[in-house]
């Protein structure tokens, strides 16, 4: 088994009208204060969300996404790689940082991180920015359709509160958005923060799906897969990103 393979087998990788308000503030009761990100904030992560970001010069850098991510940034189906077209810039700031400087886990990630261009505030402060303007794939990935009623019941009062009703996330508050991501993507993430392998996983959310079986977070994962994104965020049928023909 070659390095590669290693590596997937370690992530886990898989290569083949209800009252929503009664529910949203009843998960609200949990905490008084919003919550944060729990990993510190990096002195170069607050420097770069600072930043004028350059497109054209994001665009440049993005061609070092492609081969994981594909040139409409949309991963892959199958949830290998996740789809990052549309996320928050902050979200992907965030997450380029941490895994370069060690407070998350990705070993095929770092190789990417480690390359100079990402060196600078500014240079993940312009491919954020230029990967935010991607529209998102209308065919995500997704699971099985079943018991949507509990899955929504655990969406509010699991998720809803930092990921929002729609599962737009919050900018501001570096939480992503989760929305029409692909199911096995999903799962996967959800699990590791279950099970405590994921180091930059939000305590909270850690500790609300702790208890949560298998078929629960199969579930969960496939409510959030069929969330749809804003229509201004979504990519019309057929589309390909003009810039990587």
């Amino acid at each position: 088994m070659n390095h590669a393979q290693n590596i997937l087998n370690y992530w886990g990788i898989k290569l083949k009208h209800i009252n929503y308000l009664a529910l949203i503030f009843s998960a609200l009761t949990f905490i008084s204060s919003p919550l944060l990100a729990d990993t510190p904030l990096s002195e170069e992560l607050k420097k770069a969300v600072t930043l004028e970001p350059n497109l054209e010069a994001g665009k440049e850098k993005f061609k070092l996404c492609i081969t994981c991510h594909q040139g409409n940034g949309w991963g892959m189906s199958d949830g290998t790689f996740p789809q990052i077209a549309g996320q928050h810039s902050s979200v992907i700031m965030k997450q380029l940082i941490d895994i370069r400087i060690g407070y998350r886990n990705n070993p095929m990630m770092l190789a990417i991180v480690k390359e100079p261009v990402f060196s600078q505030p500014q240079a993940i402060a312009d491919i954020a920015a230029y990967i935010e303007t991607l529209p998102m794939t209308p065919k995500p990935g997704l699971g099985t359709d079943e018991d949507n009623a509990r899955a929504e019941k655990l969406f509010y009062r699991k998720c809803a509160e930092c990921h929002g009703a729609d599962g737009g996330g919050d900018k501001k508050r570096f939480y992503p958005r989760i929305q029409g991501q692909h199911y096995e993507y999903l799962l996967r993430q959800i699990k590791m923060i279950r099970d405590g392998k994921r180091k930059n996983a939000n305590s909270v959310m850690a500790k609300r799906v702790k208890k949560l079986k298998d078929k629960d977070l199969e579930l969960l994962a496939n409510y959030i897969a069929r969330m749809k994104p804003p229509k201004d965020k979504l990519a019309k049928e057929g589309w390909k990103n003009p810039d990587f023909k």
